[in-house]
């Protein structure tokens, strides 16, 4: 089984009789701690306006953006994330989205690995967005 552990409340697992994920984990658990869940994060920016109009990468750039400064706000990091659902309006485009997360995945060392469900919607609250990403993180207790 590939295993690892990222502090004593989370463990990321696959294990031998799954398929091995691409840049995720089949098993997170949380053992201890507080868990967070972060509402779906669109293409806005602070102002409220769609950041890259017509192109999904800059868009899944803009939410992972915006997931970070979520995670932020509770003391967390990518390296938190447990579960990320993740909903795209175009399957075509799953290598531009693949691209942002590993490089948001990648801001912690080891790279965040959380179990991670993509789906293709045909739309979403708005016509211009592209993608939407909603997350649960799990943290030790707040001091």
């Amino acid at each position: 089984m590939t295993e690892s552990v990222a502090g004593p409340a989370l463990r990321f697992a696959n294990p031998p009789g799954l398929a091995p994920p691409p840049g995720y984990s089949n098993v997170v658990e949380v053992s201890e701690g507080r868990i967070i869940f972060i509402a779906g994060q669109t293409a806005l920016d602070v102002e409220g306006n769609i950041v890259g109009r017509g192109d999904f990468e800059a868009q899944a750039d803009q939410v992972f953006r915006n997931l970070s400064t979520a995670l932020e706000c509770v003391g967390c990091t990518a390296g938190n994330l447990v579960k990320l659902t993740v909903y795209v309006r175009d399957m075509g485009e799953l290598a531009a989205y693949r691209r942002a997360r590993n490089r948001f995945f990648a801001t912690v060392t080891p790279p965040a690995a959380p179990a991670v469900t993509l789906v293709e919607v045909s739309r979403l609250f708005a016509d211009d967005f592209l993608i939407e990403v909603e997350a649960i993180a799990a943290a030790g207790r707040r001091q």
